[in-house]
């Protein structure tokens, strides 16, 4: 992660989308207009793009947001490698790209409500309304001191996060809705009414429908991690892949042992005298991990 993104993450930021949640195709637009050599302060960015003048503002926002530029709008390897033309996914048609999506806009911590909520408050509350997000947040401001809240920005900023997750009952009938938001296909949060208002459920599951590979790169990618790893550290801390993708205990297991199977991962996963950890014999690099994958599908 840049230095300029880990001051922001630091900061808090819950705006710059404009309050629009990120559509399946934009991201690719905004990619292919950067490489083109456009800027978003161009007359015709709204021709160039297809959107709205306020959706201007938002593709740029997102495309930051995902680790996709930086923040001199300069593309980065991972979008280039995802979204090239020649790329991994350019159309995002394999779920796998929408799990390490859902995991760059977590990690990069632009968007600093998808960070606490997937590392934070989901452990606190498994089970959160709004009013108990917007709380969560005001309390962290107070005691940390590190940023400030407006009350309005923080419910229009979790609105998004829903949009981003979750369809409407409209958008659940017709599956092509190019409103829904980019994750909806991930189906990581659920919905119930209790009463008066609307709750919202992150559960740790198995998720036996990411592929392996995502796991691996996923903590490959972590600096925090080094040779060695514990299962704990794995499942718990900030950032890692049981805090990022909600994923329970047995799910991560069985993903570790899928991995620890095959030779070319060159990784062990030992329990000894109850300390469960994962060893790396030689740490590949993550976005090999990914080319491997993306060129056997």
């Amino acid at each position: 992660m840049t230095e300029t993104l880990q001051k922001k993450k630091a900061k808090g930021t819950f705006s710059g989308h404009e309050s629009f949640q990120c559509r399946q195709l934009w991201l690719k637009k905004g990619y292919d207009f950067i490489k083109a050599g456009k800027s978003f302060n161009d007359d015709d960015a709204v021709v160039q793009l297809g959107v709205g003048k306020n959706m201007v503002s938002s593709v740029r926002f997102w495309l930051k947001a995902f680790g996709l530029i930086d923040q001199e709008d300069r593309t980065t390897v991972f979008a280039e490698k995802l979204l090239d033309d020649s790329g991994w996914d350019p159309y995002l048609e394999d779920e796998a790209s929408l799990w390490l999506l859902h995991y760059q806009l977590v990690k990069t911590g632009l968007a600093t409500t998808y960070s606490l909520v997937f590392n934070e408050l989901r452990r606190e509350k498994i089970e959160f309304s709004r009013e108990n997000y917007i709380s969560f947040v005001k309390r962290k401001a107070e005691s940390s001191g590190e940023f400030q809240v407006n009350e309005k920005t923080l419910y229009d900023d979790f609105n998004v996060l829903i949009k981003m997750y979750l369809r409407s009952d409209t958008q659940i009938k017709d599956r092509e809705d190019s409103f829904s938001g980019i994750l909806t296909e991930l189906d990581l949060i659920k919905t119930f009414s209790r009463g008066k208002d609307d709750y919202f459920v992150l559960e740790n599951t198995d998720k036996p429908e990411i592929p392996d590979e995502v796991i691996l790169f996923a903590i490959l990618d972590n600096t925090n991690f080094d040779l060695s790893v514990s299962l704990n550290s794995l499942e718990q801390e900030p950032d890692s892949v049981g805090s990022i993708f909600a994923l329970s205990k047995a799910g991560l297991l069985n993903k570790i042992e899928n991995l620890s199977s095959k030779p070319s991962n060159k990784m062990i996963f030992n329990d000894h005298a109850g300390i469960k950890e994962l060893q790396f014999k030689e740490k590949q690099s993550a976005l090999k991990v990914l080319d491997k994958y993306y060129h056997a599908n």
